[in-house]
This record gives C-alpha cells, structure tokens and sequence, in this order.
C-alpha cells in the first residue's frame, strides 16, 4: 500500500474520506487482498458472497482500474469508492461514472452493442436475446435527437 503515513494525507486532499475513513478503508483493503500483495483482483473482490450476485461488479472493477492493469491498488479502491459516498464526488462525476458503465470502448458514446451487453449482463437469461435488442433498440431511438 506504499508509505502508510502520506498516502492517506494525499488521499483525504485528492477525495472527500477522512484520514480517519482512509485508515478503515486500508484495514478493509488488507482484507480483501488475500494474496497480500498490495492489489486486490477480480477473484479477490469477488470472494465477498455480496458482490458475487452483482452482475455490473466487475464492469464496475474495470472502471476502478485506471491503470488498466487487471487489479485494483489502494488508490484505485479510494477513487473508485468516493464516486459513491454522499459526501464525495459531485453529481457531474457520479454521471460521468455512470455513463462510464455503458461506453465500454471509452470512446465517448454508448453504442446500440454497448447497451445491449451492459443490459444483457444485467438481465442475464431472463429475456432473449430478441426481446433485450427490441428494448435497446427503442431505448437508442428515443435517445437520437431529431434534426
């Protein structure tokens, strides 16, 4: 977790934890790093029975992994945290979050296949495949501005 006595003072500035709540969420963060090496994997998050029935859980683990390097270090797991704390990011960033969720390929745009595969992990078997595209499909014109 690097230098355990500046990372939660640059923390606290850089998001809107306490000191105090960075020290919980590093104790919690060494929990979850079963492999004690300074990262917490896909596997490792999803060893918590609570996050095993989340179908947007690892979407949402891409997304704490700025450095696109398959594991979650303490940083990450504090920025990616504060996007859901009352107290922390504002409504513009939780929105960008969000729509982060959907644009898959970071280009900017949710695409008709990004929808679907974002629904589609979400409703799982419960619709066909047929009936989930006729709602992506309605859903992306209802969204396309009428020029």
């Amino acid at each position: 977790m690097g230098n355990e006595h500046s990372l939660p003072q640059n923390l606290a500035l850089t998001t809107q934890f306490s000191e105090e709540e960075l020290r919980r969420l590093g104790k919690r963060f060494k929990k979850l790093d079963i492999d004690k090496n300074g990262t917490i994997s896909i596997e490792e998050f999803m060893s918590l029975p609570e996050l095993q029935q989340n179908p947007l859980v690892r979407r949402v683990i891409d997304l704490f992994d700025t450095d696109r390097n398959g594991e979650i270090d303490f940083k990450e797991f504090v920025q990616g945290l504060s996007q859901f704390t009352v107290k922390g990011a504002d409504k513009e960033s939780k929105l960008k979050f969000a729509f982060k969720v959907y644009d898959i390929d970071q280009d900017g745009f949710i695409s008709n296949g990004e929808l679907f595969q974002v629904l589609k992990m979400m409703v799982g078997t419960n619709l066909k495949d047929v009936q989930l595209q006729q709602i992506v499909d309605k859903t992306i014109l209802l969204m396309k501005p009428s020029w």
